[in-house]
């Protein structure tokens, strides 16, 4: 098994990237990491920390896609850069995954123009599974699609259905459509556009969703668009890194709370590991027939870390196989709508 890592995707590429490598073949085995970049400096960094293994290839490119760069542009132009050439990687099955944590842009635009689509989908989208009341939500898109029309809520709707049941085995998947009401005459024109149709969609629909219930195990997919989805991510991450640092602080006031946080560490302990945004770090890319997983911007070595050991479990069970299935049955009737690619210049 080969997981190909973008090494100078993402603010804090290549060290933190590199870093984060070296952590994953030391925390397990059964894979080996091929980081693709700038092979002087990748080596430098292996050098330097000491790592002697054997489980860590690299494949030297010479151009980088920053978030400067026309995503489209890029794409065709550099034809050398880290992005690039972990597509054709994987398009030739010389790695089972791509991870990156570079241009959302670059990494959309190689999804579509260098890798295949699954039949009916006219847009990939970025899916996050984010922890809930009883388990996951899924929130798609969470990054890729900042504008989109309304046949392609229904689609993010398909993929993310197909995604619970394949990877989470979450059987007739409960759909809701984020809004800014539950009413169906809330939203803009294309949101209750989007709403008609997904009621007459193959889906298990349950209406619109408040942000407000989105962890109240009222749906286990939340569809929204790449804008809406994204802020809502990092509002997420922002307010979880909030509050614990403030339980942290009430826990570290006196004596006595010093006591009960010790009474309840444990308990504590879970409760962070179960919203840890490291551990919870990387979101497939739905809609295409290869692996590609998207990690944030800001990843550190312990966010790679995390999003290589879950492209490794994603890699073992198959799960493009049966998202192909499960799309291959769901799209039957879903055929008609846009049907460019949506990309930016």
């Amino acid at each position: 098994m080969i997981i190909a890592v973008d090494a100078m995707g993402g603010d804090n590429a290549p060290v933190e990237i590199v870093k984060g490598a070296i952590e994953a073949v030391k925390a397990e085995e059964g894979f080996d990491v091929l980081l693709i970049g700038d092979s002087q400096r990748i080596e430098e960094i292996i050098k330097a920390s000491g790592y002697v293994g054997d489980r860590i290839r690299i494949r030297n490119t010479t151009e980088v896609i920053t978030n400067e760069d026309a995503p489209t542009k890029a794409i065709k132009t550099k034809k050398d850069s880290s992005i690039h050439v972990g597509f054709d990687l994987v398009k030739a099955d010389e790695a089972d995954c791509l991870i990156s944590a570079g241009s959302s842009g670059a990494l959309l635009a190689g999804s579509v123009m260098l890798l295949k689509r699954i039949p009916g989908v006219d847009r990939p989208a970025v899916a996050t599974a984010v922890p809930s009341g009883k388990g996951n939500v899924l929130l798609i898109d969470s990054g890729f699609n900042t504008s989109v029309k309304p046949v392609n809520y229904v689609q993010f709707g398909l993929l993310g259905s197909a995604y619970m049941k394949a990877a989470f085995g979450c059987e007739n998947p409960r759909v809701g459509l984020i809004n800014i009401g539950v009413e169906e005459e809330k939203g803009d024109p294309v949101i209750k556009e989007a709403n008609a149709l997904l009621k007459n969609a193959k889906l298990n629909f349950i209406g619109n969703l408040e942000s407000r219930d989105f962890f109240n195990d009222v749906a286990d997919v939340a569809v929204t668009d790449g804008f809406t989805g994204n802020v809502m991510l990092k509002l997420i991450e922002g307010a979880s890194e909030f509050l614990f640092g403030e339980i942290k602080k009430v826990f570290s006031t006196n004596a006595r709370t010093k006591i009960g946080a010790a009474m309840v560490a444990g308990e504590l302990k879970e409760l962070k590991k179960k919203v840890d945004t490291d551990i919870l770090g990387g979101a497939p890319v739905l809609g295409i027939d290869r692996l590609v997983i998207k990690s944030h911007g800001s990843s550190k070595a312990r966010t790679i870390k995390y999003v290589i050991l879950k492209a490794r479990k994603l890699i073992e069970s198959d799960f493009i196989e049966d998202l192909r299935q499960h799309c291959g049955e769901l799209f039957v009737s879903e055929q008609e709508g846009d049907s460019g690619d949506g990309l930016r210049e």
